[in-house]
C-alpha cells in the first residue's frame, strides 16, 4: 500500500508537472554558466606552527601561573589590529586585505602526563597571489605573535604587581586598626579580664557574703537591746529621742515649773471663787501663753520643721524624765543609729556583690570578643603577610617572563589552487541533478501553500482533528459508460453497500431518532447532492419510506437523475409550489420507497422561501409521514441557507471529497459548527475515494459497458467518473 504522503506527492507531481523539466532545465543552464567560467588564478600559501614555550628555569610560582597557556589563545586575541597594522605597514599592503587572508586555528593538546600526546598549538596561514609576499608575512606574523604573546605575559604580571601594590596599604592599615582595636580592648577590660582568671573576683564575691553575714549577726544583737529597752522604756526609739531632748532643756524646766505654780494658784482660787473671775481668768491665760511657749521651745529643741510634732503632743509629759529613764532614752537613740548603720552597710555589701557578680557574667562574652579581635589581628597578618610574599615573588617574576608561544618549524611558502580542467558533461549533470531535486522540492512546497486536501487519509485525519465523527468512506463511481448518473439507480451496483455502510452508522450516532437530516457541504462539487440521492436510494431499498428535499433553491433541480420531470410551474410561483403538499412530492418510478421534492430553483430571493410558513409546513408534514428526510442544502461557503433549515432538523452530515475540500474551510465549518450550541453536527463522510472492487463487481461493470457498445455503437468511448 502506497503511504499517504507518497500518494499526497504523486498526486501532485501530476498537478505540477511543468516544474520538474523547468528546474531541469534551470539546472543545465546553471551547470553550463559554471562549465564557461575560466579557471581561478593561481595563489600561494604561507604556513608556520607556533607550539607552547617555557622558561629554562623558573625560581618563582607567579612565572609559571601568569603565563598564558595555548589553549586560552583565539584568533582576536592574536591577530590585533597592532600587529596587522605592523605587518601592513612593513609588506606595503591593505590591513583588511591581510586580515582577510590569514586564517589561525588554535589546536588544544593532549594528556600532559602522556609522553606521546600531541602538544597545543597554532597553526597560522595566510594566502596570496604573490609568492614573495606570502612568505614574508607569514614571516612577520611567525615574529610578532611570539613578541605579543611575550608582551601579553609581561602587562598580566605587570598589572598583578600594580594590583598587589594598591592593595597592600590598605591591608596594612587594616591591620594597625584591627592591633589597635585589640590594644584599647585589653587596656579598658584586661583588669576584669586578669582579675577572673586569678580568682579574684570569685575571693570579692565570698568577702562579701562573709560580711554580709558579720553585719546580719550585730544587726541581731542590737536588735535585741532595743526590744530589751523599749519594753523597759515604753517608747520607741524615735519617742525617747524626743523625751530626751526636751527632758534635757532648761527652758523647757523652768517654763515646765512656772505652769505647776500657776496651775497650783488655780487651784486655790477656785475653791473661793468661779471661773469667770478675773483672776482665774488671767491664771488660764497665762497657763496657756506658757504651754504655747513650751510648744514653741519644743519645736525649737527637735527641729525638723514640724516634722516631729507628733512626738511632741504632750510636751510637759515628755519632757520630764527622770535620770534613769533619760539614760535608757539616750542608750535607745544610740543603738537605733547602730542599727541604721549596720542596715545600711548591709545594703552597700549587696549592692558590691551583685556588681561583681555582673561583671563574672560578663567574663564569658568579653573572653569571646577578645579571642575575635585577636583573630581578627591573626587574619590581617596572614593577609598581609601572604601579599608581601606574593609581591616578592611577583618581582622575581619580571626576570623569567617569556612568550607563550615558540617557532616549531620555519615558515613555508606553497602554491595553492590547483585544480584539475573542469568536465563539462559532469558539470551539466550535476546542474541537471540538482535543478531535478529543486523542481521536486518546488512541487512540494507549491503542494502544500495550495490548501486543497488530495487524499483522503489527510482529509480523514483532519477531520479527526476536530473531533468530528467519520460516518462513512463513499467510493468514487466509476462507470465505462459515457454520461453515465453517479446516482446508484441501479440495485446491483457494487458501490451500494457504501451508502448502506454510512446509513447504519447514522442510525447508531448519540441521536439514534433520526427523522430529519441534512447534507452539507462547504464548496461546491463536493458530491453533496450525490450523496443525499444514494442515502435516500440505500433508505428507500431498506423498506423505510424515505423523502428527498432539494432545499439547494439557488441550483437547478438534479430529479431527472431519477427520472423525474420537475414541475415548470414552481419556478414562476415557488411558494404556491410548496404550499401544495401533495403536488410537490413525487415518487421515483425507478426506486421504491424514494419520494423527491424537485427544487424550483433557481431563484433570486431562496432565503426568503425557506423563511416562508408554506416550507415550514411541508417540513412538518413530511417529518410526520416519512420514516427518514434528507434535505439537499447549498454549499456553505456560498450561502447561510444550510443554517436558516438546521433548527428543522434533528442534524447535519458535512460532505467533504480529496482534491476539492480546502483544508482553511474545513476546519473554519468544523469549528463554527461546533462551538455554537444550537447547531448539530452528526458527523462527516469522504466521498470520491478510489477503492478496490471486487473482480466480480469489475467484470459486471465491463458486461454493462460491452452491452452499451452493443446496443449503441458510439464512435467514442470514454470512462466516466461522477460523484
Amino acid at each position: 500500500m502506497v503511504p499517504p504522503i507518497v500518494k499526497r506527492y504523486l498526486l501532485a507531481v501530476n498537478r505540477y508537472k511543468w516544474v520538474i523539466p523547468a528546474g531541469v532545465i534551470v539546472g543545465l543552464g546553471a551547470g553550463g554558466v559554471v562549465a564557461v567560467q575560466p579557471e581561478p588564478p593561481l595563489s600561494y600559501i604561507g604556513e608556520s606552527i607556533l607550539v607552547s614555550n617555557a622558561p629554562p628555569i623558573t625560581f618563582s610560582t607567579i612565572g609559571s601561573q601568569v603565563r598564558q597557556p595555548v589553549e586560552a589563545f583565539t584568533a582576536e586575541t592574536l591577530l590585533t589590529n597592532e600587529v596587522i597594522e605592523g605587518i601592513a605597514k612593513e609588506v606595503d599592503i591593505q590591513p583588511d586585505v591581510l586580515r582577510k587572508g590569514t586564517t589561525i586555528k588554535v589546536q588544544a593538546g593532549g594528556d600532559a602526563k602522556d609522553p606521546a600526546a600531541q602538544k597545543a598549538q597554532v597553526n597560522i596561514a595566510y594566502k596570496d597571489g604573490d609568492q614573495k609576499r606570502a612568505g614574508d608575512v607569514i614571516s612577520q606574523l611567525s615574529r610578532r605573535l611570539v613578541e605579543q604573546s611575550r608582551l601579553n605575559n609581561t602587562a598580566r604580571l605587570r598589572s598583578i604587581i600594580g594590583a598587589i601594590e594598591q592593595r597592600l596599604p590598605k591591608v596594612k592599615q587594616e591591620l594597625s586598626d584591627a592591633e589597635r582595636t585589640l590594644e584599647q580592648y585589653d587596656r579598658v577590660e584586661g583588669p576584669q579580664l586578669f582579675a577572673a582568671q586569678d580568682g579574684n573576683i570569685i575571693k570579692s564575691i565570698s568577702g562579701s557574703q562573709q560580711q554580709q553575714q558579720q553585719l546580719r549577726l550585730q544587726l541581731d544583737g542590737i536588735n535585741a537591746q532595743i526590744s530589751s529597752i523599749q519594753a523597759k522604756l515604753g517608747l520607741d526609739p524615735n519617742q525617747a529621742y524626743v523625751s530626751s531632748a526636751l527632758s534635757a532643756d532648761p527652758i523647757i524646766a523652768s517654763l515646765r515649773a512656772q505652769l505647776q505654780q500657776i496651775e497650783s494658784q488655780t487651784s486655790v482660787l477656785l475653791k473661793d471663787l468661779r471661773p469667770e473671775h478675773p483672776q482665774v481668768v488671767t491664771l488660764r491665760k497665762q497657763q496657756q501663753a506658757y504651754e504655747e511657749e513650751i510648744r514653741k521651745r519644743a519645736t525649737e529643741v527637735i527641729g525638723g520643721n514640724g516634722q516631729v510634732t507628733p512626738f511632741i503632743a504632750n510636751v510637759r509629759q515628755d519632757s520630764s524624765l527622770d535620770p534613769a529613764r533619760q539614760q535608757l532614752a539616750n542608750t535607745l537613740v544610740n543603738l537605733q543609729t547602730q542599727k541604721e548603720s549596720l542596715e545600711q552597710q548591709i545594703v552597700s555589701t549587696i549592692r558590691s556583690e551583685q556588681e561583681l557578680r555582673q561583671q563574672f557574667s560578663s567574663i564569658p562574652n568579653k573572653q569571646l570578643e577578645r579571642t575575635r579581635l585577636e583573630d581578627q589581628v591573626k587574619l590581617k597578618k596572614n593577609l598581609y603577610d601572604q601579599m608581601q610574599q606574593k609581591l616578592v615573588d611577583a618581582r622575581a617574576a619580571e626576570v623569567e617572563i617569556v612568550s607563550s608561544l615558540g617557532l616549531s618549524q620555519s615558515p613555508t611558502v606553497s602554491p595553492t589552487g590547483i585544480k584539475a580542467p573542469k568536465s563539462i558533461p559532469i558539470t551539466l549533470a550535476v546542474g541537471a541533478i540538482v535543478g531535478l531535486v529543486v523542481g521536486a522540492g518546488v512541487i512540494f512546497l507549491l503542494d502544500t501553500l495550495e490548501g486543497t486536501i488530495y487524499t483522503a487519509e489527510d482529509l480523514r485525519e483532519a477531520i479527526r482533528q476536530r473531533d468530528v465523527v467519520i460516518l462513512g468512506i463513499l467510493p468514487l463511481v466509476k462507470s465505462f459508460i459515457p454520461n453515465d448518473s453517479p446516482i446508484l439507480v441501479n440495485p446491483d451496483s457494487p458501490y451500494a453497500e457504501y451508502y448502506e455502510r454510512f446509513r447504519s452508522n447514522l442510525r447508531l450516532t448519540e441521536s439514534k431518532n433520526l427523522r430529519v437530516i441534512m447534507m452539507i457541504s462547504t464548496i461546491e462539487n463536493e458530491g453533496k447532492t450525490v450523496t443525499a440521492y444514494n442515502l435516500a436510494i440505500a433508505s428507500a431499498r431498506a423498506g423505510k419510506r424515505t423523502l428527498l428535499i432539494e432545499a439547494d433553491l439557488r441550483s437547478s433541480s438534479a430529479a431527472h437523475q431519477v427520472n423525474l420531470t420537475p414541475d415548470p410551474d414552481s419556478q414562476l410561483e415557488p411558494l404556491r409550489y410548496f404550499g401544495q403538499i401533495s403536488d410537490c412530492i413525487r415518487l421515483a418510478p425507478d426506486v421504491e420507497n424514494l419520494y423527491v421534492v424537485p427544487s424550483p430553483g433557481p431563484q433570486p430571493t431562496a432565503a426568503s422561501l425557506l423563511e416562508s410558513s408554506e416550507l415550514r409546513r411541508l417540513l412538518e408534514d413530511a417529518r410526520g409521514r416519512f420514516d427518514l428526510v434528507i434535505l439537499d442544502s447549498p454549499p456553505l461557503s456560498r450561502c447561510n441557507d444550510a443554517l436558516i433549515l438546521e433548527p428543522f432538523t434533528d442534524g447535519m452530515v458535512l460532505v467533504t471529497r480529496p482534491g476539492v475540500t480546502q483544508q482553511s474551510l474545513l476546519e473554519e465549518a468544523i469549528d463554527q459548527l461546533t462551538e455554537t450550541a444550537s447547531l448539530r453536527l452528526l458527523g462527516a463522510v469522504t466521498n470520491g475515494v478510489e477503492v478496490q472492487l471486487p473482480r466480480t463487481a469489475e467484470e459486471a461493470l465491463m458486461n454493462d459497458a460491452k452491452q452499451w457498445l452493443f446496443n449503441s455503437e458510439p464512435e467514442n468511448v470514454v470512462m466516466s467518473d461522477r460523484n
